[in-house]
C-alpha cells in the first residue's frame, strides 16, 4: 500500500544499559522515492540526556550484505563510541532483493537520503529526543555504503562531522571516462567548498589492488584521496594489509578515527561543527608507514596522508603495519552479574561494556576462584579477530547475538563466581 505510514515499533530491547529503537518502511514506486523497504535500528546510551551526534554504519551492496547489518545497533564495541560521545549508533537495512540493482539505494539521489531523513525525523519522535532529527552525522560505509557517503558528502557536507571509506567511493564513477565516446558511470557529482572541510579516511584492502573483482574500490579509494587532497582537504589513506573487499579488523582504526574527529569538531551545544586545523594534525607519506606532526613536515602535502591527532597517528602506523591495532588497558569488568538457580545448575548473566580500544573477545567464569567455563567456549575468526559477537564479512555481530549468560551445570547456589572480561588483545579486566 503506497500510503501506509511508517511501521513504529516500541523499543525493541534494553540491552547494556542503553536502548534500541526501530522504525520500517515499504518500497515505493512514487519517482525519487526508495524502491526498496527499508529498516533503520537506533541503539542510545542509557542516561543521554542530548544526544550530540549520529554514528551511521552503512551496509554494502547485496542480499548478504543487507542481511548481516541488522545487528549494527547491537554492536558492543561501536556502541562503546556512541556512549562516550553521548551519540546514538545507526544501523540502516536497505532490502535489497538478490541481483536487483544496488544503485537505486546507494545513489542517495534515488530517494535513500530522503527515507534516511525521515528515518530520523520518525526516531526523534519514538526516543524523545527531538535532536537526533538535526544532530550531525559520522559516517562509516562498506563498498556500497562508502559509494552512498561519498555522495551525502555533496549534498550535505555541513551535517557530517566525519567520514571512514571503507572499500567504497562513488567518486570514479561520476568522472568523465579518457575515452570520450563514453559516458559517466552515473550523473555528475559536484562537491561544493564545504565538503572538503570534513574529515576523511580512504580504508580499502591491499588485495584488492589487481584483483578481478573489487580492484575498482582500491583505484577507485585512492583516486578518491589524491584528488580531495590535492584540494587540501583533510583526508588519509589507510590501505588495510590483510584484506580484500571483507572488513576486517579496520573497526580498531575506524573508531579510534571517529573518536578524534569528533572531539575535535562537536560543539558543546548546537550542531555548528567546528572546523578542522590542520597545522595541529599529524602527516604521513602516501603508502607510508610512519607519521610525524605536521609542523615538523616541509614536503609536498598533496602527497601526504592527513592524520587527526597524536593517538589516532599511532593507530593508523599499527594499522597500516598489521591490520590492526595495540591495546595495552585492560577492558571494563562486568556488572549486574547476577546467579539464579535453574533445573540445570546456576544460570549466569551478567552485563558489559567493550573496551574501547580493541573490544570484547571473550568471558571467563571462575567459581571459587576457579576457571571453570568460557563464552563463548570456542573462539572463531573468520574475519579478524575473534570477537565475543563474532564479526560479519561487513563488520557486524554474529546471528543470533551472542548471550551474556552461562549455565553451571549442575551445581547449586552458595559458590561465589566472578566474570572476567577479556578484550582482543588478550587482556583480562581487574
Amino acid at each position: 500500500m503506497r500510503n501506509l505510514l511508517a511501521l513504529l515499533l516500541l523499543p525493541l530491547a534494553s540491552l547494556a544499559d542503553g536502548t534500541k529503537y526501530s522504525v520500517s518502511y515499504p518500497a515505493s514506486d512514487k519517482p525519487g522515492e526508495l524502491i526498496f523497504a527499508s529498516t533503520y535500528n537506533l541503539w542510545l546510551p542509557e542516561g543521554v540526556k542530548t544526544v550530540r551526534g549520529i554514528i551511521v554504519h552503512q551496509h554494502g551492496c547485496g542480499l548478504g550484505s543487507n542481511k548481516g547489518a541488522v545487528t549494527v545497533a547491537d554492536d558492543l564495541h561501536w556502541q562503546a563510541l556512541a556512549r562516550k560521545w553521548n551519540c546514538a549508533l545507526v544501523g540502516p537495512v536497505i532490502g535489497e532483493p538478490d541481483k536487483a540493482n544496488c544503485r537505486m539505494w546507494c545513489d542517495p539521489r534515488n530517494g535513500s537520503d530522503k527515507t534516511y531523513l525521515r528515518a530520523l525525523a520518525d526516531l526523534a519522535k519514538q526516543t524523545g529526543h527531538p535532536e537526533v532529527a538535526t544532530a550531525p552525522w559520522c559516517l562509516w560505509g562498506h563498498s556500497g555504503g562508502g559509494f552512498w557517503s561519498s555522495i551525502m558528502q555533496a549534498k550535505y557536507p555541513e551535517r557530517i562531522v566525519a567520514i571512514w571509506f571503507r572499500s567504497g567511493t562513488a567518486y570514479s564513477y561520476w568522472q568523465l571516462p579518457e575515452d570520450k565516446t563514453k559516458e559517466r558511470q552515473i550523473p555528475e557529482v559536484v562537491l561544493p567548498p564545504e565538503a572538503y572541510e570534513i574529515p576523511m579516511m580512504s580504508n580499502p584492502g591491499v588485495k584488492e589492488n589487481g584483483d578481478k573483482r573489487f580492484n575498482t574500490a582500491w583505484t577507485g579509494n585512492l583516486a578518491m584521496f589524491k584528488a580531495y587532497r590535492a584540494k587540501g582537504a583533510p583526508i588519509g589513506f589507510a590501505p588495510d594489509p590483510l584484506t580484500s573487499h571483507q572488513t576486517g579488523d579496520q573497526r580498531y582504526a575506524s573508531i579510534a578515527f571517529f573518536d578524534a574527529c569528533l572531539e575535535l569538531r562537536l560543539p558543546e551545544s548546537g550542531n555548528q561543527l567546528r572546523k578542522i586545523d590542520q597545522s595541529k594534525g599529524w602527516i604521513s607519506p602516501l603508502l607510508g608507514n610512519e607519521a610525524k606532526p605536521a609542523g615538523e613536515f616541509s614536503g609536498d602535502k598533496a602527497e601526504t596522508n592527513w592524520l587527526p591527532n597524536a593517538a589516532f597517528a599511532k593507530a593508523w602506523t599499527e594499522y597500516v603495519k598489521t591490520g590492526a591495532t595495540n591495546d595495552t588497558t585492560p577492558p571494563p569488568p562486568p556488572f549486574n552479574i547476577a546467579t539464579k538457580a535453574i533445573a540445570e545448575g546456576v544460570e549466569l548473566t551478567w552485563d558489559a561494556h567493550a573496551d574501547f580500544e580493541s573490544g570484547l573477545r571473550q568471558f571467563l567464569i571462575k567459581k571459587d576462584g576457579q576457571v571453570v567455563g568460557r563464552v563463548p567456549e570456542k573462539l572463531a575468526s573468520p574475519f579478524g579477530r575473534p570477537l565475543f559477537q563474532g564479526m560479519s564479512y561487513g563488520d557486524t555481530p554474529s546471528q543470533p547475538l551472542a548471550q551474556m549468560r552461562f549455565v553451571d551445570k549442575g551445581a547449586k547456589v552458595g559458590s561465589k563466581y566472578e566474570v572476567v572480561a577479556v578484550n582482543t588483545v588478550g587482556l583480562e579486566s581487574k
